[in-house]
């Protein structure tokens, strides 16, 4: 290509170049243009909605209602604050979008968005200036409806009351002159409401309505909750209070001690909290009433568990203090015989103060559950405390007593122990000899060629045991801790040398009926001949495991299974 023709097409790529970026900028100049044009037409209708119609009707129903000086000032006032929307306000507002018109025109975008805020949020004050004063007379022009809904539920809920109060007069007899005088208030109300309405005195009519309301709302819960509240106030608790005096002077002249629970001063309480519950009954207050009067009567149910508490304790106690005096004498005079033998207990099987120490530590022990209880006892008699903490206190020292008591059975079991330790020891010294020559009688019931050198080490190791054991029977004092374990020692050792010649025969007589069942294969396996020869070479010096092993895995190659024909054969020989 020519040097012309690259020029030319240089040219033609920046012409092109601003045609795109002129269109691209009218584009997003329309765009903008149309946004602005769609936020100044909603903020012209959002100042069209300000003066709605609805005022105008709601303003003229108030007029047609105006029947005193008080509704007048209010409805006159009303008429200058939507004038003052109508003719100030809003024109203000109108010029302010007029000049939102004319800064559009000229583009001035910066400016406009400025003035479209300020715009945006004078309309939001103005209607919310319109709506506030439109809810203001509706509450004038809506009253009469709403005010007629209300009053008619109020009635219905109200001759419920009534009937409810006329059919039960005698559970409100307490009462019964308050809550007709009530009721001929109620009545006067829905008089008053009728006059006020007839008047259009609307402010009146919102109190009287109010009124009602309350009224009728706390009779219905007085009509409610009275008959609960004088039912306990006059029949449930002050009968449980009479009740609850007369077992408490029944239980106290049996020996009872009662003072820990304070009757009296719970009985007094409680009737002061009735008088106050009733003083507020009589003006129909029963606020927290019933929650009080259950509460009460609740405590008074629970004072009778205490009374059962009381008996069921004195019987725990009666019973424990015959049984832990007698027991507790039984366990001091055992006790005391094995502490006069102590010396000689000692002596005789060589212990130490530490392991005799139990008794005197029981000693001690028994002295004092002794001592505890008699104070128990002249607590009793005192009429110091209550049967519930005699009773736990009992019941603790015979904890302790059991404790006492355990601690002795495992000493007496202990010492007396050591006789029969020492009785048992020689009892099985003669089975360990006897063992001893079953061993001997083992190992020569059949014929081998060598006796294992192991036998004879187990062999000497055990008579040294048994030696050893009985030189320790021989001994005085006898030591039961070393006794015991020479027996075990002994017993032990004797039981292995004897495991040890059983299977030093068994072996060797199963070694030997394999090779004599081997040797018929000899000829048909040279490889099974010079196996039963190496099991042969095994066999005579000593080695019974290794040759019947050797054997087996030989005989298996040509007889699978052989092992448990030969194990037949072998029981059969011994």
């Amino acid at each position: 290509m020519s040097r012309a023709t690259y020029i030319l097409a240089g040219i033609s790529y920046y012409i092109i170049s601003i045609i795109i970026i002129i269109i691209v900028l009218t584009i997003i100049n329309k765009k903008e243009k149309k946004k602005y044009e769609e936020e100044i037409s909603t903020l012209e209708r959002d100042k069209n909605l300000i003066i709605s119609s609805s005022i105008l009707n709601e303003l003229n129903k108030v007029g047609a209602l105006v029947n005193n000086d008080s509704m007048q000032e209010t409805y006159d006032e009303w008429q200058e604050r939507f004038k003052t929307i109508k003719d100030v306000e809003v024109p203000k507002i109108t010029d302010a979008l007029i000049e939102i018109e004319d800064t559009f025109n000229e583009k001035d975008y910066k400016s406009l968005n400025d003035k479209i805020a300020k715009a945006e949020l004078e309309i939001y004050y103005v209607k919310t200036k319109a709506n506030f004063l439109l809810d203001e007379i509706k509450e004038i022009t809506l009253s009469e409806e709403r005010n007629r809904e209300t009053i008619t539920k109020l009635k219905a809920k109200y001759r419920k009351i009534l009937a409810k109060y006329n059919n039960n007069k005698l559970d409100y007899k307490e009462i019964s002159k308050t809550l007709e005088l009530q009721f001929e208030n109620v009545e006067k109300l829905f008089s008053s409401f009728e006059v006020a309405m007839d008047s259009n005195s609307y402010e009146e009519v919102g109190k009287i309505v109010k009124g009602l309301d309350d009224l009728i709302g706390n009779l219905g819960i007085v009509i409610e909750e009275a008959p609960a509240i004088i039912l306990m106030g006059k029949n449930l608790i002050p009968n449980k209070m009479k009740d609850i005096e007369k077992i408490k002077s029944q239980m106290e002249g049996s020996g009872y001690n009662l003072d820990y629970l304070n009757l009296d001063y719970n009985i007094k309480e409680s009737e002061k909290k009735l008088q106050d519950v009733f003083a507020r009954l009589n003006v129909l207050n029963v606020e927290d009433s019933t929650l009080e009067l259950k509460t009460i009567l609740g405590y008074f149910d629970n004072v009778y568990n205490d009374f059962d508490a009381e008996k069921k304790a004195r019987n725990i106690f009666e019973e424990y203090v015959r049984k832990i005096l007698v027991k507790c004498n039984k366990l001091e005079k055992i006790n005391n015989g094995l502490y006069k033998k102590l010396d000689q207990i000692k002596y005789s099987y060589d212990l130490t103060d530490d392991d005799v120490k139990v008794i005197e530590v029981l000693k001690t022990e028994l002295s004092g559950i002794k001592k505890d209880y008699n104070q128990i006892v002249d607590a009793y008699r005192n009429k110091e405390f209550a049967f519930t903490r005699l009773g736990k206190e009992m019941e603790n020292l015979n904890t302790r007593l059991n404790i006492s008591e355990e601690k002795l059975n495992t000493a007496l079991k202990s010492l007396g122990s050591l006789e029969e330790d020492e009785k048992r020891a020689k009892e099985q010294l003669e089975e360990i000899n006897e063992l001893l020559n079953k061993t001997n009688i083992k190992i020569n019931s059949y014929k081998l060629p060598i006796i294992p050198n192991n036998y004879y080490v187990q062999l000497n190791e055990a008579e040294v045991a048994t030696n050893e054991l009985t030189e320790e029977l021989n001994k005085k004092p006898i030591s039961i801790k070393s006794l015991n374990i020479r027996v075990d020692n002994a017993r032990d050792l004797v039981l292995k040398v004897y495991s040890t010649a059983s299977e030093i025969v068994k072996e060797a007589a199963m070694a030997e009926v394999a090779i004599v069942y081997g040797n018929r294969y000899r000829p048909v396996s040279k490889n099974l001949d010079n196996e039963m020869t190496r099991a042969e070479e095994l066999f005579f010096v000593g080695e019974y495991k290794k040759a019947l092993d050797n054997t087996i895995r030989a005989l298996n190659n040509i007889e699978p299974g052989v092992y448990d024909k030969l194990l037949k054969q072998a029981k059969k020989v011994n």
